[in-house]
């Protein structure tokens, strides 16, 4: 069973909140209404070691996936725009994209 004070639900929470606040336009988390929410909900659901809570491992699920959800959005953003099609690439455009450089022309 995983606690809310253990550290890979401490570690989840942190990476969903570091998402939430690279996406969000406000950067204080404690203005951001999403990250109060996941605040609650965590709280919410810790538990003692006197109780048997099958909710707090559902809650960390749920919070792993929407961090996976956030960040993997965010990536493919980031790499749909840097190698979006912009039509028709000339050769050194292409070259310079994979890490080639061209040799220069030789002078007739």
């Amino acid at each position: 069973m995983a606690h809310i004070t253990s550290k890979p639900v401490l570690v989840t929470l942190r990476q969903l909140l570091s998402e939430i606040r690279k996406q969000s336009s406000t950067k204080k988390l404690a203005e951001n209404q999403t990250a109060r929410y996941i605040l609650d909900q965590y709280r919410k659901y810790q538990t003692t070691d006197q109780q048997l809570c099958k909710a707090i491992d559902e809650m960390h699920y749920r919070a792993k996936t929407y961090h996976d959800y956030l960040y993997f959005g965010r990536k493919y953003r980031e790499i749909n725009t840097e190698f979006k099609g912009k039509g028709e690439r000339s050769v050194e455009d292409t070259a310079r994209m994979v890490g080639f450089k061209l040799p220069h022309d030789p002078k007739p």
